[in-house]
């Protein structure tokens, strides 16, 4: 890999703009300025840095993962425990429930 020396700031951006795209890093992509300029202030390393990028494409993944699941299941609306109407139903536990879910 050859080094590049005396790159612009707009150049160095393009750069990584383009090559998240070829590399299909869209969180990176997204990210990559405000994690540039907060690492830059709160004077992280460079492996630091590369860590919360990682971090963030990994989250996104997983994500964007789950959604594409619930979408592929085809229910017919998105129902939470939240919602759950205990007193409808006295025969289910809202103590093991809560248990369970945590």
């Amino acid at each position: 890999m050859t080094r590049a020396r005396g790159i612009t700031e707009q150049a160095a951006d393009a750069a990584i703009d383009t090559a998240c795209r070829v590399l299909r890093l869209p969180a990176i992509r997204a990210r990559f300025a405000e994690a540039a300029d907060k690492a830059e202030h709160d004077q992280l390393t460079y492996r630091g840095f590369l860590a919360e990028l990682f971090m963030a494409e990994c989250e996104d993944r997983d994500h964007r993962r789950a959604e594409r699941r619930l979408r592929g299941a085809g229910f017919p609306r998105s129902k939470w425990l939240t919602d759950f109407d205990f007193d409808a139903n006295p025969a289910v536990n809202a103590a093991v429930i809560n248990t369970l879910a945590s």
